[in-house]
């Protein structure tokens, strides 16, 4: 017997040991995981900036790009949602740390069975309910495994469409290119403001990224955190892109359960709709902060 054989042996007894505690027909688990998303800062034009400016931005968007949420499951359905915390108010980090506020997802809702996906979303002050169908995977499922605190897990990969409002997979469009063309800019006089293009316009993101998952049949869940399931565990750690989501602890049939609602709130949009709308009021913001530019006031 090879080392995969003895391996998928030893899951499918931890699966047959597990079906017991999830046979209850109230059955419900709640699991607590850390997010983590890197920003290259060079990507957002801080090649110019001293080391001493970068750490001082990142440490002040740090809230942002470290979270903890929290996933509550039953057999069929879920709700993932930010932990509730206190931030100080120079934590902001600025137009920047608003835009990325703007752009968190809200509370998300998954039915395993029914397919479906509700994201309570608010923007700019307006509160959206976005509705669509549970984005299917192609898992690809290795026979690497690892352990995640007392759970075996084992690798599974797939190709994720990127949504592209999606600030954190967003990168420079060809620096190179770039970096040519800013040096070819001359202002004519000290009086006298280059008009240059927005710099949203150098910002592309991918159309697909590879998606890197670790889950376990010890809890034979198919589920994971935000938009990720489909496999025959609960997802305990997952990579997309800049991002990584890992699981910090679990608590099985907690004493207090707590109902897993839809959410219900806000003018309801398909993800497609939405964007748009996203689409729309950035275009709005770069001609509203464009103007300024070419009046001499604040850059966007």
């Amino acid at each position: 017997m090879n080392n995969l054989s003895i391996k998928t042996a030893i899951l499918s007894l931890f699966f047959m040991l597990s079906l017991s505690a999830f046979s209850q027909k109230d059955f419900q688990g709640k699991a607590i995981y850390q997010s983590k998303t890197t920003i290259n800062m060079d990507d957002w034009g801080g090649q110019k900036m001293s080391p001493e400016r970068k750490k001082m931005i990142m440490d002040r968007i740090k809230n942002r790009l470290e979270k903890t949420y929290i996933l509550t499951f039953n057999k069929i359905e879920s709700s993932y949602k930010e932990e509730e915390k206190l931030e100080s108010p120079t934590a902001g980090g600025g137009r920047f740390g608003g835009m990325m506020s703007s752009f968190t997802p809200g509370t998300q809702y998954k039915n395993i069975k029914d397919g479906a996906f509700l994201q309570d979303q608010e923007f700019f002050g307006k509160q959206f309910l976005i509705t669509d169908e549970l984005e299917k995977l192609e898992w690809k499922i290795s026979g690497e495994t690892k352990q995640i605190g007392k759970y075996m897990c084992m690798k599974a990969t797939a190709m994720k469409k990127v949504n592209k409002m999606d600030w954190t997979n967003m990168r420079r469009r060809n620096r190179a290119k770039n970096e040519e063309s800013e040096k070819g800019e001359v202002k004519k006089n000290d009086s006298t403001v280059a008009i240059k293009k927005n710099p949203m316009d150098d910002i592309e993101t991918p159309k697909e990224i590879e998606v890197t998952a670790w889950y376990t049949m010890q809890i034979p869940v198919s589920n994971g955190p935000g938009e990720f399931w489909g496999l025959p565990g609960l997802i305990l750690e997952v990579s997309s892109g800049t991002t990584t989501i890992l699981c910090s602890k679990i608590i099985m049939n907690p004493e207090e359960k707590e109902a897993i609602k839809k959410p219900s709130k806000g003018k309801e949009v398909t993800r497609e709709e939405y964007a748009d709308t996203v689409k729309k009021k950035m275009e709005e913001m770069r001609e509203m902060y464009g103007g300024r530019n070419r009046g001499g006031g604040r850059r966007f």
